[in-house]
């Protein structure tokens, strides 16, 4: 199985800052198209997202469970599935003792990918992880995938390294996903 890992806020939907309010939560513009066009390729969806919010105290755990069905929901309207969903509840300088930790699921860290990648039978090598700033870039060049920044001006630091350059850059995930798929037809 092949797999389009998907950051979650100013990737897949709208970036609103530690929102774990169903309501609020947005596809980003062309972005159900975008995913029908990976789907024919045979591509399976997964969310790959840091959740400090959590180790912050802004909202619990429980919080997920809403906001993946309210993601589930939207990609349903949009006939899609959605095949998982990750997060990382830590953050070092968290304020709730029990996720205040250093881990290996936080990206840049591959950790939710390895754990995705096991459980569903994913062929990394044949993945992409999209995301919009280089801490998903790094994630999913460690764990072996190719990678896509959708640059919409997130990344703020910039800070490059060997596992912090994408395979593919893109304005939007339509433009990414166009990308994917030439690039899956090159490779054929």
């Amino acid at each position: 199985m092949k797999a389009i890992f998907l950051d979650k806020d100013g990737t897949l939907v709208d970036d609103v800052p530690y929102n774990a309010e169903p309501r609020r939560i947005t596809l980003c513009s062309g972005a159900g198209a975008a995913l029908r066009l990976l789907a024919r390729c045979d591509y399976r969806f997964f969310i790959i997202s840091n959740q400090d919010g959590i180790a912050h105290g802004y909202f619990d755990e429980a919080a997920m469970d809403c906001v993946e069905r309210r993601l589930a929901d939207l990609l349903f309207r949009e006939q899609l599935s959605l095949d998982g969903f990750y997060y990382c509840p830590h953050h070092p300088d968290g304020k709730v003792q029990a996720y205040a930790l250093p881990c290996t699921c936080r990206k840049p860290m591959p950790g939710m990918l390895l754990r995705a990648a096991r459980e569903h039978g994913i062929d990394l090598r044949a993945s992409w992880m999209v995301g919009d700033i280089l801490h998903d870039v790094e994630a999913g060049n460690r764990a072996g995938c190719r990678t896509l920044l959708i640059d919409k001006g997130n990344e703020t630091e910039w800070q490059l390294g060997p596992h912090r350059v994408p395979t593919c850059i893109a304005t939007d995930l339509y433009g990414a996903a166009v990308m994917i798929v030439n690039d899956d037809e090159a490779r054929r």
